[in-house]
């Protein structure tokens, strides 16, 4: 063989090495994965350790008195229903905007794009104060809702608005991809053969988006259960009314009671952890059941 095929036969091997050497993990899978978990265990295990820590301190009896009391179980109620109100509003209103953002062209769309992912980079006592001023009863807001005999702000109306703001996001930005790789063809078909806008959202695109739908407003849910700061400046923060739980956390560690205030964050977390591993877990057999089809 002369030197030149050699030369052109060594290329490819060359090309295939480097194509190869390309698709590894910088700087290398052991050294990634090392990183990863010592991050992992010094930013979320520790923490979570020090909180098990504390809660392990205290007796069965001491743990069931904190986590009990009437005033930190009104507190659960408050959370868990505005927590729920707020996530079933982004599941309507995020599935809308999505679909706006997907669908639509119009000018302004990238800055729509954009403001969607505010709530992530907004410090949340920012936008707490902010809400509470635009829906005071002389806010932008508050002045036009109150002639209609509506209160938002200092009340549980008001704590709603604070979580649904905060976790908006999880709705878009589950639902918007979904969205972005639906096949046309089968909403053209669906159309050709007669079927309406509504039966083709219905029974074409409906039962393809529902999984990621559900995902964000599971996410959503999940979020809205540990909110703080956008909460305690709109809440009121009455008690048996407008407390939430993460008000409860904030005036245990005041009194620097550190093993209550240990023992309900437990509770907000075991919530969210089963959540989480619902979600996961559902989320595995679904797709496993679609690709088995």
């Amino acid at each position: 063989m002369s030197t030149a095929n050699q030369a052109s036969a060594a290329i490819p091997q060359r090309w295939l090495k480097r194509q190869t050497r390309s698709k590894r993990v910088l700087p290398g899978f052991g050294l990634s994965l090392g990183i990863s978990l010592f991050f992992i265990s010094l930013i979320l295990l520790l923490p979570l350790t020090g909180l098990m820590v504390e809660v392990s301190a205290m007796s069965f009896n001491e743990f069931w008195f904190v986590v009990t009391d009437p005033r930190v179980v009104a507190s659960y109620k408050v959370t868990a229903l505005a927590a729920l109100a707020a996530s079933l509003f982004n599941g309507a209103f995020g599935l809308l905007l999505a679909w706006v953002l997907v669908r639509y062209e119009f000018p302004g769309k990238r800055l729509i794009d954009a403001v969607v992912d505010l709530p992530f980079a907004l410090p949340t006592a920012v936008a707490g104060i902010t809400l509470a001023t635009l829906f005071a009863a002389n806010g932008w807001y508050g002045q036009w809702l109150s002639k209609l005999g509506i209160e938002v702000a200092f009340t549980p109306v008001g704590i709603v608005v604070a979580m649904a703001f905060t976790s908006l996001p999880f709705v878009v930005r589950t639902v918007q991809p979904v969205l972005e790789e639906l096949a046309p063809e089968d909403e053209e078909a669906a159309v050709s053969l007669g079927a309406s806008d509504g039966n083709v959202f219905r029974r074409v695109i409906f039962p393809a988006l529902w999984p990621a739908l559900l995902t964000g407003v599971a996410l959503s849910f999940t979020r809205s259960l540990g909110e703080f700061g956008a909460v305690i400046f709109i809440a009121g923060n009455m008690p048996y009314v407008s407390e939430v739980t993460s008000l409860m956390i904030f005036v245990r560690l005041q009194e620097f009671d550190y093993a209550a205030a240990s023992a309900i964050a437990s509770v907000i977390l075991l919530v969210s952890l089963l959540m989480l591993f619902a979600i996961t877990l559902w989320q595995a057999r679904y797709l496993k059941r679609v690709e088995g089809r």
